[in-house]
């Protein structure tokens, strides 16, 4: 196995950055296969690892507008992937439940079409395996927190953006 040269950190922003590209274009191919678009796809995903979800929690949790969640809902509530229902703790809140049966073919994609963790991990000792898994809660955590920290900076220089555009003052403009 060819890891390029460099320092061991290096080689693995390389090795992490090309798993990265990797991850996203299947699960690009994914989404094709399932009839979705990316955003929606993993919309559905995080329904599938959460269970249920309000629009806004998916939001949230997504950094998409909820004018766009609302799109991926309905799109994959047409698709026959989600169902909606009032959450009992708040009548205006509707909770985002994925349809079982389609949960089992989405299951069925990556059981027959996804990476095979005994292939991934044969001739690796459990403490190599326990190594691994560690750095990619480790990964995960930071990438989350990474992805928070874009978003509040995006927020900022939107605003910031959106204050110089902002027309100037008309009683201001004849002082000047």
């Amino acid at each position: 196995m060819h890891h390029g040269g460099g320092s061991g950190r290096e080689q693995l922003a390389r090795a992490a950055r090309r798993h990265s590209t990797a991850t996203v274009l299947y699960h690009h191919a994914v989404a094709e296969r399932l009839g979705l678009g990316p955003s929606d796809h993993k919309c559905l995903d995080l329904l599938l690892q959460h269970g249920e979800l309000t629009g806004s929690r998916l939001a949230a949790m997504t950094g998409l507008t909820t004018g766009a969640v609302t799109g991926v809902v309905a799109r994959l509530e047409a698709a026959g992937f989600l169902h909606r229902r009032p959450d009992p703790a708040d009548g205006r809140r509707q909770l985002l439940r994925p349809v079982p049966e389609r949960v089992e073919e989405v299951a069925a994609v990556f059981a027959e079409d996804g990476p095979d963790p005994d292939r991934l991990t044969a001739g690796m000792t459990r403490e190599q395996v326990d190594a691994v898994l560690t750095f990619l809660s480790r990964a995960t955590d930071e990438l989350e927190a990474c992805a928070t920290r874009l978003r509040a900076r995006a927020l900022l220089v939107g605003a910031a953006r959106a204050s110089r555009r902002a027309p100037t003052h008309p009683e201001r403009a004849e002082d000047t």
